[in-house]
């Protein structure tokens, strides 16, 4: 890569979308549709599908937790696994969406200069944030009851049929009512701290002066107060209360690791791509080196959680914590095993090994690779967290993918818009000079 010289200084760079990119995006999303009706077809007739009856006692006989509502009939399967995938790969996009603007405003805060040259592309992941709360209150009103067992008609009410004592000992914060303010809290809050940080930067590249930064150091101050809270609320509301029955004070912060490094792949893949396209003149290997090296440091933090988590509930052995992993590991027939520790090689030994040297952070294509997989590996660590307590011994990967594959494409269309709106340089930022001449 060209060494830049000290009286060079960035100019605007404007995205132009092109014919050609959106055409990819929407056979995306074609792909996505086609692979979803196979997979409703599949689960309709049944192909390569075990008998449910047999699955079941498989669960029962691993001593699995089967609280739920009673077994559904075969023509209803789909239903149900469609509205659990549209949860779990909204949770996936929404998270990753709202890690772009905690990107930009830790970066503010910290007064970070490096950053700088891919600040624009961490803006428009926020680009997500709505249509993706639209969808996560349309799924949560349309299929609560398949998704979270607490919300069954008289789980909490004494003498009723349903009636579940453990379930009943958290009504005072799983109701359906307030559970809907938190999560149009959490979702209006990410939303709103997004969209002001847009308006200053947007505001700034207009007008200059140093008045905008200095509102945006104080407006990302206070979001990440109230993101440090809304994140982990949203994990035990969102993914945590699948499980109704299980809890772990780890949880919140699992949850935003795995956002968080698959937030950062995503905006590495991102800058990667623009730069082979003959955009961001001024990114150069100093750059990819700063993120390749929070991908590897956060994967590492990834595992960390991942292992205090399992190490604390092995080792402590008591049935309403173990039950989690015995799902996990051997439940319905071993059905997730295979996925558990698939899970750990693509999140945790693959980037460790392909980021552990200096060049590897910074060449392109060892990026790209590491960073394809980490993003497939944490959407892969979202469905080991949401399929097993809602499907059970009938989950399955074509609905699943088939959705992925929509959301994928529908994701790229919004971001690449959003890119396109303004200079992928902020020009006028007090700190772009310093990020042109980045050196590490």
């Amino acid at each position: 890569m060209a060494t830049l010289t000290h009286q060079e200084s960035a100019t605007a760079e404007q995205l132009v979308v092109t014919d050609g990119a959106r055409k990819i995006f929407y056979t995306i999303i074609g792909a996505g549709i086609l692979i979803l009706v196979l997979g409703i077809l599949a689960s309709i007739m049944g192909w390569g599908a075990e008998h449910p009856a047999t699955a079941s006692h498989v669960g029962a006989a691993a001593g699995v937790e089967s609280a739920g509502a009673p077994h559904e009939a075969g023509s209803a399967i789909w239903v149900k696994r469609l509205l659990i995938s549209l949860w779990h790969s909204n949770l996936f996009f929404l998270g990753i969406s709202a890690v772009g603007t905690v990107f930009m405003a830790i970066n503010y805060v910290a007064y970070a200069g490096w950053s700088v040259m891919v600040k624009r592309i961490a803006e428009a992941f926020s680009a997500w944030i709505l249509p993706g709360a639209v969808i996560m209150l349309v799924v949560f009103l349309v299929g609560r009851h398949d998704i979270f067992h607490w919300t069954h008609d008289g789980i909490m009410t004494k003498g009723s049929a349903n009636y579940d004592p453990i379930v009943a000992g958290k009504k005072g914060f799983l109701t359906v009512p307030f559970y809907l303010i938190r999560m149009v809290s959490y979702l209006v809050i990410w939303w709103a701290f997004s969209w002001k940080l847009r308006k200053l930067s947007l505001q700034e590249d207009l007008n200059g002066g140093t008045q905008y930064f200095h509102t945006s150091v104080t407006t990302a101050a206070l979001f990440l107060v109230l993101y440090a809270v809304t994140s982990s609320m949203s994990a035990w509301d969102w993914v945590m209360s699948v499980d109704v029955h299980w809890f772990s004070t780890m949880f919140g912060w699992y949850v935003f690791a795995s956002w968080w490094v698959s937030g950062i792949a995503g905006i590495t893949l991102t800058a990667i791509f623009l730069k082979q396209n003959g955009y961001l003149r001024f990114l150069n290997a100093n750059h990819l080196h700063d993120l390749g090296k929070l991908i590897f440091g956060f994967s590492i933090f990834w595992t960390y959680v991942w292992f205090a988590q399992f190490m604390l509930i092995w080792y402590a052995n008591l049935p309403e914590e173990a039950v989690y992993f015995n799902q996990r590991l051997g439940g319905f027939n071993g059905q997730y095993t295979g996925i558990f520790f698939f899970n750990l090689v693509i999140n945790f030994v693959f980037p460790f090994l392909g980021l552990m040297t200096r060049d590897a952070k910074r060449q392109m294509i060892i990026l790209k690779i590491v960073c394809i997989a980490v993003l497939v590996g944490h959407w892969s660590d979202f469905y080991l967290m949401i399929m097993p307590g809602t499907m059970k011994g009938e989950s399955g990967f074509l609905i699943e993918i088939g959705v992925a594959a929509i959301f994928l494409g529908s994701f790229l269309l919004l971001l690449t818009r959003r890119l396109s709106e303004a200079s992928l340089v902020p020009v006028n930022h007090p700190f772009i000079d310093e990020s042109v001449h980045h050196t590490t």
